[in-house]
């Protein structure tokens, strides 16, 4: 035994245990977040059942299963774009100095790419009104505000909530009918950045929240048992204000209810719009009208639409975190839904190619069992691939696309 100066014992340092070494095959980049890929996994599942699964409308199990999927799986897809951003930009700090512009290139090639992309895929004539095109808007939109820290973010997303699906109102009243000339002479369903900001069925106007409230969330600590706890907690009281809310107000507004049937479906039309607080089954009640402002369904672009939705988002969020560090059985379990997730891009456009080949034209609509195997074929894929490579094939040529942001200066 050696001997320091003072002839004290000289130990020698204490070798790691194999017992917490990792193993080769459950290591990731550093700073991934394994539950984040989970929810984005479950929200490519949420995303297929939405486009390819049994009508909600046929009810019972299935049908109501189907229903939660509806608005609520684009909206996590939203949240988590909010996350995607912050981790090109810097998750827990901004990146500054030239780190940071080419950070800033990064995510403005991505969303051209994302905005090409999807405007091709919706030219291909496919019945998925195809979400793409405005993600990549919505990441130019808020690519301002990555230097914020989480409160702030928390504030205008907030605020947003509030306050945009109220000018939409506006705006979409104030558009002129088709035929009319001018400058702002465009019909109600036109394409291009009218349809991307306004009139399309993801207006950035009033999607834009939940990419921001997804940027607040990733500048927290999200290793921290207590801010997970908070994470819970918060997303499960938007959800009740949100939901709880038009419900409410559905009930106890005079005339509410009859009148967005009316507005809705038509005199005489079957239907009820009572369940308009959480579902669309029977139609589609959104705020293009006074009453529908007052409706929280999918798609509905109101301001208890977007609290619902957004507290759904940020709960699975934080029950995929924890589960997954929790659970090491559930872990392993679960690594097939975390392989979609970390090749989402390639998952959703999959599905779109797949819709398109097989000539589906109904949607939702179809048998289960073309949903579980939309499902299965895209967990089996991305399974295989993630053995062999780190990105899903369209995220590698996404990431080949953005190296000219490395030339950045």
């Amino acid at each position: 035994m050696t001997q320091n100066a003072d002839g004290t014992a000289l130990t020698a340092p204490a070798r790691a245990p194999e017992a917490v070494r990792v193993p080769e095959a459950v290591r990731l980049p550093v700073g991934r977040l394994i539950g984040v890929d989970l929810a984005r996994g479950l929200a490519v599942f949420g995303m297929y059942a939405a486009h390819v699964g049994p009508d909600p409308a046929r009810g019972g199990v299935i049908g109501h299963l189907m229903e939660l999927a509806h608005g609520r799986a684009s909206a996590l897809f939203a949240f988590l774009a909010g996350f995607s951003i912050m981790l090109i930009t810097g998750r827990r700090t901004p990146k500054t100095g030239r780190a940071g512009r080419q950070a800033v290139a990064k995510v403005v090639i991505r969303a051209l790419v994302l905005l090409v992309l999807g405007t091709w895929l919706t030219s291909t004539g496919t019945p998925v009104e195809v979400i793409l095109a405005f993600y990549g808007l919505y990441f130019l939109l808020v690519l301002p505000l990555y230097r914020l820290s989480a409160v702030p973010l928390a504030v205008i997303a907030g605020a947003g909530a509030l306050v945009l699906p109220q000018i939409l109102y506006v705006v979409q009243h104030a558009l002129p009918a088709e035929g009319a000339e001018g400058v702002w002479a465009w019909p109600a369903d036109a394409d291009g950045i009218v349809s991307l900001l306004f009139t399309g069925s993801y207006p950035a106007l009033t999607w834009i929240p939940f990419v921001i409230a997804g940027m607040a969330v990733a500048r927290l600590d999200l290793a921290a048992t207590a801010v997970r706890i908070r994470l819970a907690v918060t997303g499960l009281a938007l959800a009740v204000i949100g939901y709880g809310g038009s419900w409410l107000a559905l009930h106890l507004v005079p005339g509410a209810l009859s009148k967005l049937s009316a507005d809705s479906w038509g005199e005489g039309v079957g239907g009820s719009a009572s369940s308009a607080w959480w579902s669309d089954t029977w139609g589609y009640p959104d705020g293009t009208t006074p009453a529908g402002l007052l409706v929280a369904s999918p798609h509905s672009e109101t301001t208890l639409s977007i609290l619902g939705n957004t507290g759904v988002a940020i709960a699975v969020l934080a029950g995929c975190l924890a589960a997954v560090d929790a659970f090491p059985r559930f872990h392993r379990l679960a690594r097939p839904v975390i392989a979609v997730g970390t090749m989402s891009l390639t998952a959703y456009v999959f599905h779109i190619v797949g819709i398109r080949l097989l000539g589906i034209e109904e949607l939702p609509g179809s048998p289960l069992h073309v949903l579980l195997g939309f499902i299965a074929a895209v967990t089996v894929f991305a399974t295989l691939w993630s053995r062999y490579f780190r990105r899903g094939p369209l995220e590698w040529l996404l990431g080949k696309a953005t190296k000219p942001a490395e030339l950045v200066r």
